[in-house]
């Protein structure tokens, strides 16, 4: 589209001139098949603002966000107080990567950081959380000299080769092999673990305290269990609290629930981000750090263009401060416990609805094969034709009729996810438990548009065989 306006950049004109274009310049110049399936699952949204836990459209309805951006948006959307501290950042006019100085931000927020994690000593930042854990491949494998890192089916790390290489579902992986010669355990296994340990290459095992594919947290004692047979064998073990960290179980890290757990390497990102400026960040032990930068030859064996920039420094000293000042680690666990005990107390009323678990606010609702004939044909239906369909169906009217964003926790999976910004409290508890009951009285009265667009589904999953 030619423009023959001012000369200059103006950011809300262009929005005002080519923003109604979202979705077509998308289809033609990005993923194509990201418009597609927003299409087809009737998510074509056109959000004009958003602030807090809640997105609104043009006509003023506001939206419900359970889903944080993947996790990113711990804080919601615009916290004031991150907004700020950009805006001084980018005042400030710093001397920012020189690459050939020591800026005070990064140590700032090393320090903030570790005061969190009092057994971890060093942070190398990056930009990602796929970024996090391939540092601590890298550092894992240096540090102790051997090749072979252990993860966990299902597990989800990133998606750059190295984490690719430990990601647990064959999804993600087909077609980009040659990968690292990594190892997959199920959850919770010792036996496994011990048995792969028993044969010397093991650098180390990396392992989210709670998957965010599916919502299962490692069994009770798994990890210190772990962390034992792994120092047994000289091998480190990796926590990954990419999703999980910064408040969202309810404590700072979700390894804390488990006393006496004291990782060698942790990975955070998303939420530290205050959801403006990339970042991630790589904690670990000092003798691995050390171990690493061996000598200044080796000052930039490990390193990224962009890490320790002033405006992502800034974001995450913003969001430590706010996770202080308004508690929001408390807040997470007092209203993720309110929602969960709340679902859960839905599970005997309806037979389609199977568990929910999960900690603090990121919860797991699970749906499974119904007792009455009735219902249990039309679960069927749907089960062979790709099983993951009816908590599509349930996700689909949350938002169409009840404006709540959520998500399915993964590919053929019957659970959605929340993880909603950590700042909700009990109107938004009200608010989705009122929808989502709704939504099960429709299914369990068997009729309606649910099962409708239940057919369409059907119809498209048969199609893309």
């Amino acid at each position: 589209m030619k423009d023959d306006g001012p000369k200059g950049f103006d950011l809300a004109r262009l929005l005002a001139a080519r923003g109604g274009e979202r979705y077509e310049l998308h289809t033609r110049h990005l993923n194509h098949q990201l418009p597609r399936m927003l299409r087809t699952i009737g998510f074509d949204k056109v959000y004009q603002r958003a602030e807090g836990a809640y997105f609104w459209d043009a006509e003023g309805n506001d939206y419900l966000d359970m889903l944080a951006g993947f996790g990113v948006m711990g804080l919601g959307r615009h916290h004031p107080v991150v907004r700020k501290a950009l805006h001084d950042v980018l005042d400030a006019s710093l001397a920012d990567l020189t690459r050939f100085d020591c800026q005070p931000l990064p140590g700032l927020l090393a320090e903030k950081l570790l005061a969190h994690s009092p057994h971890l000593d060093r942070v190398f930042f990056g930009n990602s959380g796929t970024e996090a854990v391939e540092t601590a491949l890298k550092f894992a494998r240096y540090a102790t000299g051997k090749p072979r890192v252990l993860y966990c089916a299902h597990a989800f790390h990133g998606l750059t080769t190295g984490s690719l290489s430990v990601n647990g579902e064959a999804g993600f992986r087909d077609g980009f092999a040659p990968l690292l010669p990594d190892t997959a355990i199920a959850l919770g296994d010792l036996a496994a673990l011990r048995r792969e340990l028993e044969r010397g290459d093991v650098a180390a095992f990396v392992v989210e305290p709670v998957q965010g594919k599916g919502v299962h947290a490692a069994p009770p004692g798994f990890l210190r269990a772990a962390q034992e047979l792994l120092h047994r064998h000289k091998a480190l073990l990796i926590v990954d609290e990419v999703q999980t960290g910064l408040g969202r179980t309810g404590d700072f890290y979700a390894y804390q629930h488990e006393e006496g757990v004291e990782p060698d390497l942790v990975c955070v990102a998303k939420a530290l981000s205050g959801g403006y400026v990339p970042v991630g960040a790589t904690l670990g032990k000092d003798w691995i750090f050390k171990r690493v930068y061996s000598s200044m030859d080796r000052v930039l064996v490990h390193s990224a263009s962009f890490g320790s920039n002033a405006q992502a420094m800034a974001a995450g000293l913003a969001v430590l401060a706010v996770m202080e000042d308004e508690e929001t680690v408390a807040n997470a666990r007092r209203t993720g416990d309110l929602l969960r005990e709340r679902l859960a107390a839905l599970v005997d009323r309806y037979e389609l609805l199977h568990e929910v678990r999960g900690r603090g606010l990121m919860i797991g609702i699970e749906f499974g094969r119904p007792s009455s004939l009735r219902l249990r044909s039309r679960w069927t239906m749907l089960q062979a034709a790709r099983k993951g369909l009816f908590a599509q169906m349930v996700v689909v009217p949350l938002l169409q009729k009840h404006r709540i964003l959520t998500q399915v926790s993964g590919d053929h999976l019957e659970v959605i996810k929340l993880i909603p910004p950590l700042i909700i409290g009990e109107p938004e508890v009200d608010r989705f438990v009122r929808a989502f009951t709704a939504v099960m009285d429709d299914a369990h009265s068997g009729g309606g548009l649910m099962w409708d667009f239940g057919r369409t589904l059907v119809k498209q999953a048969v199609g893309n065989r």
